[in-house]
């Protein structure tokens, strides 16, 4: 059943600068100016852009962050009946987008009122745009799991995905992450470090993972977006493809299943792969 949209309250997701505060549009500054609530990510952050951008707003200011999310959710739903204009900002981009904004969303149009966006800057597209890599097809993994095993089972699932990849990190876990992607994707694998996009000290760095992974061991700073080239659907060299399931292995994957993974990334037979991934780590091992 389609549901009605009320003619009360309205959501409105609000895309912010992701660096450069020029690249706030005309109808951001209207929005948080004519607000009668603006939930926001870091309520300090906010007060910083209104005096950026010289908007005196009387709108309610309420904090709106993962912590609190879903409480709060319930609470803007309240608000959106009385027929408030509710303005939803994120520290920087896109409300929803690996940030606070989707359980207001759901529950908003479960309630019936109307859902709209002011779109602008998202460090998504911009890292796609200027990475170097395919765009005509891509897709947003967001930020990966912290631990080391669970971010390499989540890799190694990605690892024959044709499509380009873009990933959020945290600068401290960049250099680790890269060495993953290295060794889940293949040291080859073209791919695009995008460091504080749209800011003075914006830098991006293209090249294979190996190199990438090489570069970030030195101190990487700021806010990084990952993107990564789609996995080569051409047939592979056995032996290589026999090293890669080694690699896999040595990061805790069983063998066997590291050579199933590795033979239908690259078309060749499982066994064939195993048994000479098996051959070449015995001979090792003498």
């Amino acid at each position: 059943m389609v549901a009605q949209v009320s003619s009360a309250g309205v959501v409105v997701l609000a895309a912010t600068p992701i660096g450069e505060v020029a690249d706030a549009s005309p109808r951001l500054v209207t929005e948080l100016a004519n607000a009668d609530v603006i939930a926001a990510e870091d309520t300090r952050r906010l007060r910083r852009l209104l005096d950026r951008l010289d908007i005196d707003t009387k709108a309610r200011i309420l904090s709106y962050f993962e912590g609190n999310e879903a409480r709060r959710a319930d609470e803007l739903v309240r608000l959106l009946e009385d027929g408030a204009r509710v303005v939803v900002v994120t520290d920087a981009g896109m409300p929803s987008v690996s940030d606070p904004g989707y359980r207001l969303v759901a529950a908003a149009i479960a309630g019936g009122f109307r859902v709209t966006a002011v779109p602008g800057p998202s460090a998504v597209l911009v890292a796609v745009a200027v990475s170097g890599l395919p765009v005509d097809r891509f897709c947003f993994e967001g930020f990966l799991p912290r631990k080391a095993s669970e971010r390499m089972r989540r890799l190694t699932e990605l690892a024959t995905e044709p499509r380009t990849m873009v990933f959020f990190e945290a600068p401290h876990r960049t250099a680790a992450t890269l060495s993953a992607m290295a060794q889940a994707f293949g040291a080859d694998r073209p791919a695009a470090v995008c460091r504080e996009l749209t800011k003075t000290y914006e830098e991006i760095r293209r090249g294979p993972l190996r190199e990438l992974a090489d570069w970030a061991n030195s101190e990487v700073r700021g806010e990084v977006t990952l993107v990564v080239g789609g996995a080569s659907r051409g047939p592979t060299d056995l032996e290589a493809a026999a090293e890669e399931a080694i690699s896999l292995a040595s990061n805790g994957m069983k063998l066997r299943a590291a050579a199933g993974h590795v033979a239908q990334r690259h078309g060749v037979a499982k066994n064939d792969v195993y048994e000479l991934a098996l051959k070449t780590h015995h001979s090792r091992r003498r």
